[in-house]
């Protein structure tokens, strides 16, 4: 199993990346947001695990230890695959994720792309015993709240938005909300980023 590769950042796109390893090109398949915060020509080390089917080998990449190994107990669930598991750390953190389950919040689990109400209702029942054992904190309210600005941008990054333009609506947002911001859900604040751009 390759658990890690160090090297320079050859290239990205929203979902992937190419790091040079010993004159060899890797491509590796990241994260919405992992992939936006990696820039060319800088040095990285992602923490990686091999997906491997009948008529493919993949690469899947993560910023952190944690997030690989959420990636790997995400695909414990029956019908969740590697690409929904991707998206899921997409659009939050694995302490946001374990927090979902733990208190049996399939309403946020939901809001992950390909995972629809009987997947995330599956996750919380067959995850809830498990994510302990990952040992990762799960975050107050106030904690995962405080997050809202990543969990927008990467949202809108996997809507098709350059970084620059979702850090542009989501100061639009937080502009026109003030205050209410930190206590307004992640689902309602894209719909308002959404029709600030319609606005504009």
């Amino acid at each position: 199993m390759i658990a890690s590769v160090s090297g320079v950042v050859k290239a990205t796109t929203l979902s992937s990346a190419v790091i040079e390893v010993g004159g060899v090109g890797l491509s590796l398949s990241l994260p919405a947001r992992f992939a936006a915060s990696l820039t060319v020509g800088t040095h990285a080390e992602i923490f990686t695990t091999l997906v491997v089917r009948e008529d493919s080998l993949t690469l899947f990449g993560f910023d952190r230890a944690s997030s690989r190994d959420f990636f790997d107990l995400l695909q414990t669930v029956s019908g969740i695959g590697p690409k929904v598991a991707q998206s899921a750390l997409s659009i939050y953190e694995p302490e946001e994720i374990a927090s979902a389950i733990a208190s049996e919040n399939a309403a946020a689990l939901e809001r992950i792309p390909g995972l629809g109400k009987k997947g995330a209702q599956r996750a919380v029942l067959e995850l809830k015993d498990k994510v302990s054992a990952l040992n990762i904190a799960q975050k107050s309210n106030s904690q995962s709240k405080s997050n809202w600005r990543n969990q927008l941008s990467s949202a809108l990054i996997g809507l098709g938005f350059s970084a620059k333009d979702a850090q542009s609506t989501i100061d639009l947002v937080s502009n026109e909300l003030g205050s209410q911001v930190e206590s307004t859900d992640i689902s309602q604040l894209l719909k308002l980023a959404l029709q600030s751009q319609g606005r504009n």
